[in-house]
């Protein structure tokens, strides 16, 4: 018996560690990472690290029946370099009781806590990668944060200047020129060094990711790829000429601009690696088409593998344990395949 807990330890210690966070504690997130963590699809690939509030998912736990074994540490003692067990890194942040639903500045400085919290363990090589769970930007600012999302949080906690957002769904790639943004603001934001910036950082993402030469095609902004000039001039001031710097400065593997309402769905079928998509919506329209509640997003451009799920906090069911995890279930699956594919879990290196 002993030597069969030795060996489950060994293979588990060969895993690679995903840090997830747990969210807006107010939100679906405590629900959807116990009811992930919990899937025998997740603990195969990866040990869970779960970053929150021992409390809180303790509760979630027991109203959920879900019984998985958590080792709890507490945030000033060091991960184990071995344990069989998912992880809950507890972090003592919830003060009081937290009502399920309800927007609150108390619930969006501890989901900032957490973020933080995750950032700096892959920092100091206790986990490999991160997925997390939805936060509400609103209660994150109400907490003190004053930062739109995800994305722009890491990359300001890791002082990385070059990033974008990206969704991964079935086959499809995309990569966002802008994220939340005001459409019209979307618009004066494609421009020919964004649009060059962005198309390098995909390629050097994916190929990252293991995707050798990856074929990239940019998406155009305007209708049917503005007509030669009909419906728009950002296509040939912009974007082709991004797109032909980098072909041929760079000798990427990118083309286009390609009229947006047929290039994802040529993505999807294979024909690209990625799709650049001039602003946010015309991105996540083919995304949650194709894959809603199973799409994952991903922060490229940061130093370790960041993924979280596509949906937001859900506070309408909040409480109610009848939310999906498949895309929680999915984030934390492709964190730890990007992380092995990146070469950046050193721990399951030096465990193998």
């Amino acid at each position: 018996m002993d030597t069969l807990k030795q060996d489950s330890a060994e293979f588990v210690s060969a895993l690679p560690r995903v840090g997830i966070t747990m969210g807006d504690p107010a939100g679906i997130g405590p629900e959807v990472v116990l009811k992930a963590v919990a899937e025998e699809e997740v603990r195969a690939v990866c040990q869970p690290v779960i970053i929150g509030d021992a409390q809180l998912l303790a509760h979630t736990a027991r109203t959920l029946d879900l019984q998985c074994g958590y080792q709890i540490v507490r945030h000033d003692e060091d991960l184990p370099s071995r344990s069989t067990a998912p992880i809950i890194f507890h972090l003592n942040n919830i003060q009081g009781h937290v009502e399920p639903g309800i927007e609150s500045g108390s619930a969006g400085k501890a989901a900032g806590g957490y973020i933080e919290a995750a950032v700096a363990l892959c920092a100091s090589g206790s986990i490999d990668a991160i997925a997390t769970a939805p936060i509400n930007k609103r209660a994150l600012f109400l907490g003190g944060y004053s930062f739109p999302g995800h994305t722009e949080f890491l990359a300001h906690l890791t002082s990385t200047d070059d990033y974008a957002m990206g969704f991964v769904a079935a086959n499809l790639r995309v990569v966002l020129i802008s994220t939340h943004v005001p459409l019209s603001q979307a618009i004066g934001l494609v421009r020919r060094a964004r649009f060059e910036k962005t198309i390098r950082l995909a390629h050097h993402e994916l190929e990252r990711w293991g995707i050798e030469k990856p074929r990239i095609a940019a998406a155009a902004l305007n209708p049917h790829g503005a007509e030669g000039g009909l419906f728009g001039i950002e296509e040939a001031s912009e974007i082709l000429p991004a797109v032909e710097r980098c072909k041929v400065m760079d000798r990427i593997n990118v083309s286009g601009p390609y009229s947006a309402d047929t290039v994802f769905l040529r993505a999807s079928r294979g024909e690209f690696d990625a799709v650049i998509a001039c602003y946010h919506d015309q991105a996540m329209i083919p995304v949650k088409c194709l894959s809603f509640g199973e799409a994952v997003n991903v922060t490229l451009g940061l130093p370790f593998i960041r993924t979280s799920v596509d949906h937001g906090t859900a506070f309408d069911i909040a409480g109610k344990g009848i939310a999906e995890h498949s895309s929680m279930v999915a984030a934390i699956k492709l964190a730890a395949e990007l992380s092995l594919k990146s070469g950046e879990s050193p721990r399951a290196v030096e465990a193998a």
